[in-house]
């Protein structure tokens, strides 16, 4: 029988270090590992942290002038500006046939809503910007929620709020050398309380290097399971949190077959942010 192929590997001509050690633990009992290449040198961890810097400061963009009455293409403009005073790449333009620079995702619209002169916002949306832009060749990636008029249901306001919760809560359980099912299980947890769906479609990712990396960051799950999280990676935890089921669909006559719409119909909810994983927990590099 063939032994299995181990993934991770100390450097050559070096003793193993306490994370060579430890990482190789883990992996001896059977546990999914990272590879070496997804653990950021620190020049890249600077270059991606001055990206994330620059994408915070997008959806800074975006909040000041958000509101009731503009459209989504309103949005994407503002975002396009942005990039070009920044000398940034917006990631989203073009990516897969993606036509925009940004995701701009209304009530019901999970998540990949495409920015559009159409969609007007109106008082008691909720509206979810999602913008991921490149400076140098390093990646930041984030999300948020917005609110249209300042107010709206009470049904939709307690879904903004929890959602952000469980992205604190998928934070603050993020430690090092945990499992992304530790996080996943905790998102879960907390979003169930309230009779919410966890959307399983899609997850949170690596970023960093490239706009989509490994691993896959799942927001539900069981603990110890999924790839060891370790010091030097850098990902997104991105939970999206639908009112009713967890179930998405994309619409049949959708031309770009990118909007994802929640299975009922009901409201959907979604914070992102970009990661490092550090020895003490994880740092914010764009929200």
């Amino acid at each position: 029988m063939f032994n299995k192929k181990k993934i991770w590997h100390c450097l050559p001509g070096q003793e193993p270090t306490e994370l060579d050690k430890k990482v190789m633990l883990w992996e001896n009992k059977g546990k999914e590992v990272p590879s070496r290449d997804m653990v950021k040198t620190p020049e890249q961890i600077e270059g991606i942290r001055r990206a994330g810097a620059v994408n915070t400061g997008c959806l800074d963009a975006v909040a000041a002038e958000i509101h009731v009455g503009m459209n989504t293409q309103d949005i994407d403009d503002i975002c396009m500006q942005y990039c070009k005073d920044k000398n940034a790449v917006p990631a989203c333009l073009n990516y897969e046939g993606f036509p925009k620079s940004v995701c701009t995702s209304i009530n019901e619209v999970v998540c990949h809503g495409i920015p559009k002169k159409e969609d007007v916002l109106n008082e008691g949306d909720i509206v979810n910007v999602d913008m991921t832009l490149s400076v140098d060749g390093y990646f930041g990636d984030a999300s948020r929620m917005f609110i249209i008029g300042g107010k709206t249901t009470p049904e939709k306001e307690q879904l903004v709020r929890v959602t952000k919760e469980c992205l604190e809560i998928g934070a603050e359980t993020a430690k090092p050398f945990c499992f992304v099912g530790d996080i996943g299980h905790a998102i879960q947890k907390h979003a169930e309380k309230y009779g919410y769906g966890v959307v399983r479609d899609l997850c949170g990712h690596g970023v960093g290097l490239a706009m989509h990396e490994e691993p896959e960051i799942l927001h539900y799950g069981h603990k110890e399971t999924g790839m060891l999280l370790i010091p030097g990676m850098v990902f997104t935890i991105e939970p999206m949190i639908n009112m009713g089921t967890w179930k998405v669909y994309i619409d049949a006559d959708d031309p770009y077959g990118w909007e994802v719409i929640s299975g009922d119909e009901q409201p959907s909810a979604q914070w992102e942010h970009t990661f490092l994983m550090t020895d003490t927990g994880v740092e914010i590099l764009s929200y």
